[in-house]
C-alpha cells in the first residue's frame, strides 16, 4: 500500500532545523558532510545559487555544535560522532534585513551579537563593532572552556541588496565587513569552526581579501552535493511524491522521473560531480503535483537585473556550447568586472556542462528548461527594452494552427521594438546583426517549450527546424538578401529531404531582414 502524500510534510521553505525535526517534516540526509567538514578546524565558504538550503544546512549545523543530539536520531551522524559537545555558537543571520540604509548592516551584526552576549551572559560594551566582536569571542571561551563556532549565512546578501540601488552603501557596507570579519584572522585561539555561507564570491572587495584563510569548498566534488538533491536521494526519499505527481499528470513513473531530470537536474559543482536537483523546485513540484517555474516565481534578483542592463551581452554563448572559463574565472566575483559570467554561474543561471582537462577549461550552460525558459523569458524585457516578457505562447499558437502570415507579423513586432536611435555610425551594422541573430535565436529558444525546435548554425544545414504533431516547419535567414534567396537554399541544400517521407504538412519558409529597415522586408512561404 503507498504512502499518501498527504501524511507527509514537505519542508517547503522551513529553514529551521529543530522545527524540521520535531515537526517531523521529510529531510534529506546531509549530516555526514556536516560531521566531515567539521572534523577539520579550517574557516569554511560555501557559494551556492538562492533557495538551494543553504540556511537549512547553518541551521543544521547550529544545532549539531550546539550539541542537539536528539535532533538527529536516526540520521547518519548519530552514529558518526562519539563525543557530543556543546559548543557557543556566534550565527550571523543576514539573509534578511534593510541594507540599503546607511546604519542597516551594523544595526543587523550587532542584533546578532547582542543575542549571543545574552545567551551566554557575557558582558556588552557599546564599543566598536571588530572590538565587540573579538571580546565575544574571547569572553565566550574563557567562560565556557571550549571555542566559538561561528557561522554566517547569506554574507553577501548586504552587498548585493545595495548593488546597484545605492553606491555608497555598497561600500560602506563593504568596508564594514572587512573590518568585522577581519577580527577571525586573529581570533583562531577563540574559534572552533568557521563557516561562510553566499550566492556569490565578492573577490578582493569583502572578506576574502582580509580573511584569507577561508577555504572555498564551493568546486570541492566531496561537498558538491550538500545543498540540493541528488538523483538517487530523489528517488530513495520521494517515493510516494514521485507515484503521485506521475499519477496526477498521466505518465508512468519512469516517464515523471526523466521530465522532473529535465526540468530541475542538471546543477554541477565540480568537475565530475552527478548533478542535483534545485530543491525549492523539486518540493514544490511534489506539493502542487505539476511541473511549474518555482525558483523564477520568487524572482529575478534585482542585482543581476542591473548588472545586465549595464552590458551587452550575448545570449546565444549559454545553450550553443561556446561558454568556456576556467576555474579561477567563475570562482570570483568583481562588481566592476565586465564579464557577466561568474555572475550568472554563482547566480545559478549556468552551471558547468563539460570540463577538458588539457585546456583546464569548463563548458557552462543552462542547467535545466526550468532555467533555460525562465532567465530567457525574464531577461526578455531587458533585451528587448520593452515592459513585458515576450508573448512566445502567441508564437506557439500560431504555429501549431499554420497561421504563417501572423507569424510574420509577430517577428516584425519585435524587431520593431528594437533601440536603435542611440547607436553610433561606427557600431550600427554589429549592433543590427546582433540584434537580428539575437531575436532569432530567443524567439525559437522560448518556442522549444511547447514545440520541437532544432537550431543550427553549420553550413549545410536548415537555420531552423520546428516541429509540431501536424507540421513541420523549416525556416531559412537572410539578411539584405531576399526571401527568395532563402527559399532557393531550401531547395538547394534538400533541408526539406528528411521529412520527404513523413505525412506532416511541411512549411518551407524564406526570411530576409533588411539592415535599412531594421525589419523583415521579405517573407516567403512555400
Amino acid at each position: 500500500m503507498s504512502i499518501s502524500k498527504n501524511t507527509r510534510k514537505l519542508p517547503i521553505g522551513i529553514q529551521d532545523f529543530q522545527k524540521l525535526r520535531e515537526d517531523n517534516f521529510i529531510y534529506v540526509d546531509k549530516t555526514h558532510l556536516i560531521y566531515e567538514l567539521a572534523q577539520s578546524s579550517t574557516p569554511y565558504f560555501l557559494s551556492r545559487p538562492r533557495r538551494f538550503g543553504k540556511s537549512l544546512l547553518i541551521s543544521t549545523m547550529e544545532a549539531y555544535f550546539l550539541g542537539r543530539k536528539e535532533l538527529f536520531h536516526n540520521l547518519a551522524i548519530e552514529k558518526l560522532e562519539q563525543n557530543w559537545k556543546s559548543y557557543p555558537v556566534l550565527k550571523f543571520s543576514l539573509a534578511g534585513g534593510e541594507f540599503t540604509t546607511a546604519d542597516g548592516l551594523s544595526i543587523a551584526l550587532n542584533s546578532c551579537l547582542s543575542d549571543f552576549e545574552k545567551k551566554y551572559s557575557l558582558p556588552s560594551e557599546n564599543i566598536a563593532l571588530p572590538v565587540r566582536f573579538k571580546n565575544a569571542l574571547k569572553n565566550a571561551f574563557e567562560k565556557t572552556g571550549l571555542r566559538v563556532v561561528v557561522l554566517v549565512d547569506e554574507y553577501d546578501n548586504p552587498l548585493l541588496k545595495a548593488f546597484g540601488e545605492n553606491p555608497e552603501i555598497e561600500k560602506a557596507n563593504r568596508n564594514l565587513f572587512k573590518g568585522f570579519f577581519a577580527v577571525l584572522k586573529d581570533c583562531d585561539a577563540y574559534t572552533h569552526f568557521v563557516f561562510f555561507t553566499g550566492v556569490t564570491k565578492f573577490s578582493k572587495v569583502s572578506i576574502f581579501s582580509d580573511l584569507n584563510q577561508l577555504q572555498d569548498i564551493s568546486m570541492n566534488e566531496k561537498y558538491s552535493s550538500i545543498c540540493g538533491i541528488t538523483q538517487s536521494e530523489l528517488e530513495a526519499t520521494f517515493s510516494p511524491e514521485i507515484d503521485e505527481l506521475a499519477k496526477e499528470n498521466s505518465l508512468t513513473k519512469e516517464q515523471c522521473l526523466l521530465k522532473l531530470k529535465k526540468q530541475y537536474d542538471g546543477y554541477h559543482f565540480s568537475e565530475k560531480c552527478e548533478g542535483v536537483y534545485n530543491p525549492f523546485s523539486i518540493l514544490n513540484a511534489f506539493s502542487t503535483n505539476k511541473f511549474g517555474k518555482y525558483w523564477f516565481s520568487t524572482g529575478t534578483p534585482t542585482f543581476l537585473i542591473h548588472r545586465l542592463n549595464e552590458i551587452d551581452f550575448n545570449p546565444q554563448q549559454f545553450s550553443d556550447g561556446s561558454l568556456f572559463v576556467s576555474e579561477d574565472e567563475i570562482s570570483d566575483y568583481r562588481p566592476d568586472n565586465p564579464d557577466v559570467v561568474p555572475l550568472l554561474y554563482q547566480s545559478g543561471y549556468l552551471t558547468l556542462k563539460e570540463y577538458d582537462s588539457a585546456l583546464d577549461s569548463f563548458t557552462l550552460g543552462f542547467p535545466n528548461d526550468e532555467v533555460k525558459y525562465g532567465f530567457t523569458t525574464s531577461l526578455t524585457p531587458v533585451y528587448f527594452n520593452a515592459e513585458k516578457p515576450l508573448d512566445i505562447r502567441s508564437f506557439a499558437r500560431d504555429i501549431k494552427n499554420g497561421n504563417t502570415d501572423d507569424l510574420k507579423n509577430r517577428f516584425v513586432s519585435v524587431f520593431a521594438r528594437l533601440p536603435y536611435t542611440a547607436i553610433s555610425k561606427e557600431k550600427k551594422d554589429t549592433v543590427i546583426e546582433q540584434n537580428f541573430q539575437n531575436v532569432i535565436y530567443l524567439v525559437f529558444l522560448l518556442l522549444g517549450q511547447f514545440v520541437q525546435v532544432e537550431q543550427h548554425s553549420a553550413k549545410g544545414r536548415a537555420d531552423c527546424v520546428v516541429e509540431t504533431e501536424n507540421a513541420v516547419y523549416i525556416f531559412e535567414f537572410k539578411r539584405d538578401s531576399s526571401a527568395e534567396e532563402a527559399l532557393k537554399q531550401i531547395e538547394a541544400q534538400g533541408y526539406a529531404f528528411p521529412y520527404s517521407a513523413d505525412s506532416r504538412t511541411i512549411y518551407k519558409i524564406g526570411v530576409n531582414f533588411s539592415s535599412e529597415l531594421c525589419n523583415i522586408d521579405g517573407w516567403k512561404v512555400q
